[in-house]
């Protein structure tokens, strides 16, 4: 593979992002989806989908409504050049240091990760300041302040807890097998934090309480199903109680 289309890997949704959803891998993608044309489902048809095969990613979850304004049906794409990172290694809930910016120096928590563009989102820092309604006659301007998001390859350094500086880190397995992040300078665990593992439905697994509209665990693990080779007109009969006496004819093949 050539190293533009390695760059150009815009396409997919992230495992983070994933995670956090909560939601089937399908309903992601149908929610995505952005079709205008498809044809019949008939046997004189040809199976033919056409609509846009990718969307521009941005801070917004890709099956939000937000997302979906900002990807119009008939626009095009533009190119979006990635590096590749083989190991995530920045989450929710970590303190960071911004590398660049007007706010170099400065450290702050994680407040959201967008996986898709290698951003991360650091709580009140990197600030822009939106103009959400212009000033009129009678009426004064709204503006507000949100934050930018910044690029996790050359914009912010996770800290160590050890001595909260900057560092580099590199993933390694301890003598239990478990995963784990380690500072190259300091030789010191960077623990992962918890509110990493905070998705749209709830903050942590265990602290999750079934809904009414919930499938109980036990009747998941039922089984309900049991294989047999008879086949969907000896079921019925089965089920019917009548008993097959006749004999099968001979059957050829030519």
């Amino acid at each position: 593979m050539r190293l533009t289309q390695v760059l150009k890997d815009f396409k997919k949704v992230g495992e983070l992002t994933k995670k956090y959803s909560n939601l089937p891998d399908s309903y992601i993608k149908r929610s995505m989806e952005q079709i205008y044309y498809r044809t019949r489902r008939n046997p004189a048809y040809l199976p033919r989908t056409f609509g846009r095969k990718t969307i521009k990613f941005s801070h917004h979850r890709p099956w939000t409504l937000e997302s979906k304004m900002l990807n119009p049906l008939l626009d095009k794409t533009p190119t979006i050049y990635l590096e590749p990172i083989k190991d995530w290694s920045i989450f929710k809930g970590d303190r960071v240091e911004i590398l660049n910016g007007p706010d170099k120096g400065k450290q702050g928590i994680v407040q959201s990760v967008i996986q898709e563009r290698n951003w991360v989102i650091v709580e009140r820092l990197n600030m822009k300041i939106d103009v959400l309604r212009k000033e009129e006659k009678g009426r004064p301007a709204v503006i507000g302040q949100s934050e930018k998001p910044l690029r996790v390859t050359t914009d912010v350094a996770l800290i160590d807890p050890s001595d909260m500086l900057p560092c580099e880190i590199q993933w390694r397995y301890t003598e239990k097998g478990e995963k784990v992040r380690v500072s190259v300078r300091s030789g010191r665990i960077v623990p992962v934090p918890i509110v990493a593992r905070e998705t749209y439905d709830f903050k942590t697994p265990t602290s999750y309480e079934e809904k009414g509209k919930d499938t109980r665990a036990a009747v998941v693990g039922k089984v309900t199903y049991e294989p047999s080779l008879s086949t969907f007109e000896m079921d019925i009969m089965k089920a019917m109680g009548i008993e097959e006496d006749r004999t099968a004819g001979p059957v050829y093949w030519y």
